[in-house]
């Protein structure tokens, strides 16, 4: 009987050992894929002709197919580019930049190169308004998904619209883009 048991305890432990080894293989072929997924990141974004040139989304604003945005990675130390993608926003102002590898010794941003719309081209260089998204691609600042969304951009009419002092007043701005006094 212990010959029986003992051929029966051999033959059920070859099952189990294979199960145990193929269960650790597919854990560590997790922990390679999931190693290598987490330094993927999406920037995401959207691209809007500003209507009244005030530098922010109205009710009267357009978001622009076929702008072109750059996103940057510059190292803190060399200042030296250590990454850069350009791409065009789809037919609702929107982009997606896919981008691998962790950036935390880096300084990455969006920045407007080209708009499609010759009356809606101008990118604000002033100090305090200069088109730029700044984004952190590093696993190592707390958020938990690979998706960096960007600040939204925004291309200068040329010439504000008709509609826009009506706009500023609904906003209580006024024509020299002051918050009226409450």
């Amino acid at each position: 009987m212990n010959t029986i048991l003992t051929n029966y305890t051999r033959l059920m432990a070859k099952p189990q050992t294979i199960f145990v080894l193929a269960g650790a293989i597919c854990v560590l072929s997790l922990a390679t894929t999931a190693s290598a997924v987490d330094n993927r990141f999406f920037v995401q974004g959207m691209v809007y002709c500003d209507t009244c040139r005030i530098q922010f989304i109205t009710r009267v604003t357009h978001m622009l197919e076929g702008a072109t945005v750059k996103l940057e990675c510059r190292n803190i130390t060399a200042g030296t580019v250590t990454f850069s993608k350009e791409t065009m926003t789809d037919k609702l102002g929107l982009y997606s930049i896919p981008v691998d590898g962790d950036h935390e010794d880096d300084v990455c941003q969006i920045n407007l190169v080209k708009s499609p719309n010759e009356d809606c081209s101008e990118i604000p260089t002033d100090i305090y308004s200069q088109q730029a998204a700044k984004v952190s691609l590093t696993n190592n600042n707390g958020e938990v998904t690979p998706v960096r969304n960007a600040n939204a951009l925004g291309f200068l009419n040329k010439v504000p619209l008709h509609e826009c002092p009506e706009v500023l007043k609904e906003l209580d701005i006024d024509p020299n883009g002051n918050m009226a006094q409450v």
